[in-house]
């Protein structure tokens, strides 16, 4: 990679200004420029040189009045999976590196490329093209820790992966990390993250060929799908239909999945059943409308692409138990397996975007209990697969424990979750969230059910205010609960105005949220000259505002304002939290020092 392409070029640049260029920068270069209108090439020495050009001349140089643009050269065949990402603070910790990467798809490796720049630079391979060009989109000129990041490609000759051996050994520059981290990108024993399982809905009387004598036929499934497969034929006695759990590698699951079908199939020939036998598969609702698209327009190109007929559960048949929603998919055997790759395919995106977006963000948010949270599934049965999260991600939960959601928030009741600390006490907060007037009735929802469940769910009180006026274009939502049910509600809210296109595709949800805090307490969360609030901002990337000149309420309480993204708002809301804390207890500190001395005379 010591080939350099050099771009944004004046229509009167010449080869010597480029070589003065070089020559007072101290890099050499290896041949002559090679000019053409707008752009030229170079060969440097060896890429340690092509590195210190594009560090110290890119965006920084003019000439003729244009700034240069400086990157590796790779031909567009070459454009695939391989990025370099320039410019990271120095201090950056490596979980929030990888959980940043890991929002745009798989990351393969992660290799740190050495540089004499005070900032960081990685490598990057991403294990698909449209996974590397997202991240490309997203993360060039993303702003981390005020830095701004800098991304292009790098050559992808899609090379047979390097043995152990050739693995970088060392990442400098990241600051401490503690003991070295199993399963992150570019480590030495490569992992794959754990895939979301596949569930099936089967008619009842399907169960025992599928499982086969003595569990013949589904170990032999296993084995060669290298699945691991759980039917729960115990559950719900009487039931027309079980439910059976897929768990493995995409490609593993649709061939476990294809078998199956194929299975039942032969067994309603031998045994003359008429009826149509659809695929059905379980799907949990927060996925399902990004599965279905705008307009049903994913869902409608998965029918066409696969010559298929999907249906799919309505939202009335949820309950708080029972977040799952069933798609029907009918065809052959051979189109519907065509249909759950493609289902499948789209809701894994969804999963790992959402484990991302909680990874990055999550070890931000102080206050919380995350046991009380709900969103850990409860275990399958099955043992964790050896291909299994970092280990960096485990603590304090089980392996299997660990699939977390972040955006759905509405995911497993509480009762299957271990309990909070018999001392966790969280004292009760409200929290005004502003959403658009246009939502108010998905949030209500049918009859009131939709919020009402939510109350449910959250633990919290949740009402909404009437308009200020006809034509408001916001509504506030009142909520009322402890921290875990705060998060839970103003979570499930942010995620339903996503879900039901209140937003574009592709923009994110932002709320203005307000708390109240005692007016004493204002200057502290302000802090002087603003210090605290400032950086309150950077930390949570959330808009925070204490309006001057309030006048306090009848309880002395001034309004503090925080507008942003959902994880924005609550590292935010937690953080002023902790504050007002940290007030109330020196206040009780001063309050004793200060109280009269006990008598000791009777």
């Amino acid at each position: 990679m010591n080939k350099l392409y050099i771009g944004n070029l004046s229509e009167h640049a010449a080869p010597s200004d480029l070589e003065s260029i070089f020559k007072d920068n101290k890099i050499p270069a290896a041949g002559a420029f090679l000019v053409k209108t707008g752009y030229a090439f170079v060969d440097c020495p060896d890429e340690s040189w092509a590195l210190k050009a594009i560090e110290a001349l890119s965006g920084k140089v003019e000439l003729h009045g244009k700034l240069l643009e400086v990157e590796h050269s790779v031909p567009k065949r070459q454009r695939i999976r391989k990025l370099q990402i320039r410019n990271i603070p120095p201090h950056l910790q490596w979980e929030v590196l990888d959980s940043l990467l890991g929002q745009y798809g798989v990351v393969e490796s992660c290799e740190q490329v050495n540089t004499d720049s005070e900032t960081a630079v990685v490598n990057v391979t991403y294990s698909s093209k449209d996974q590397a060009r997202q991240a490309l989109d997203k993360l060039n000129g993303f702003q981390l820790e005020n830095f701004t990041l800098k991304v292009a490609y790098i050559p992808d000759e899609m090379a047979p992966q390097q043995n152990a051996s050739q693995q970088p050994r060392g990442r400098r520059g990241f600051g401490q990390r503690g003991s070295s981290r199993q399963g992150s990108p570019g480590s030495v024993s490569k992992q794959k993250p754990c895939d979301l399982p596949l569930r099936l809905l089967v008619p009842t009387q399907f169960v025992g060929a599928i499982i086969g004598k003595e569990g013949a036929t589904i170990r032999n499934i296993t084995k060669q799908t290298q699945s691991k497969i759980d039917v729960h034929r115990k559950e719900n006695a009487g039931a027309a239909e079980k439910s059976i759990t897929i768990l493995s590698t995409p490609e593993g699951t649709s061939a476990a999945c294809k078998s199956i079908l194929e299975i039942m199939h032969k067994e309603a020939q031998d045994i003359k059943f008429t009826e149509e036998l659809p695929l059905k598969i379980l799907a949990h609702n927060n996925f399902v409308g990004r599965l279905i698209g705008k307009e049903g327009r994913n869902l409608k190109k998965i029918e066409q692409d696969t010559d298929t007929k999907i249906t799919i559960s309505p939202l009335q048949e949820l309950t708080l138990y029972n977040p799952e929603r069933t798609i029907t998919v009918k065809g052959s055997v051979e189109t519907c397996a065509k249909a759950e790759e493609e289902i499948m395919k789209k809701i894994r995106e969804s999963y790992e975007n959402d484990i991302a977006s909680m990874n990055l963000q999550a070890h931000l948010i102080p206050g919380l209990n995350l046991n009380a949270l709900g969103l850990f599934p409860p275990t399958s049965g099955m043992p964790p697969p050896t291909s299994g999260p970092p280990a960096a991600m485990t603590p304090p939960y089980p392996q299997f424990e660990v699939r977390r959601c972040a955006s759905a928030f509405f995911m497993y009741p509480p009762h299957r979750h271990p309990f909070p600390p018999e001392n966790y006490h969280p004292e009760t907060e409200t929290v005004h969230l502003f959403i658009p007037a246009l939502s108010v009735g998905a949030i209500i929802g049918k009859q009131g059910q939709h919020i009402k469940q939510l109350s449910r769910f959250a633990g919290a009180s949740i009402k909404i205010a009437p308009a200020e006026a006809p034509d408001a274009k916001v509504r506030m939502v009142i909520i009322t609960g402890p921290p875990e049910a705060q998060f839970k509600a103003q979570g499930r809210i942010y995620g339903k105005i996503k879900e039901e296109n209140f937003v574009s595709p592709k923009e994110e949800v932002k709320l203005e949220a307000h708390i109240r805090v005692p007016s004493f307490a204002a200057g502290r969360v302000i802090g002087k000259g603003g210090k605290t609030v400032n950086e309150l901002q950077n930390l949570s990337s959330a808009e925070v505002v204490v309006p001057r000149d309030q006048t306090p309420d009848e309880n002395d309480q001034v309004v503090v304002k925080i507008t942003g993204h959902f994880y924005a708002c609550q590292v935010a809301q937690r953080k002023i939290q902790e504050i007002l804390t940290q007030v109330k207890q020196h206040q009780q500190q001063r309050a004793l020092q200060s109280g009269p001395p006990q008598s000791r005379r009777k």
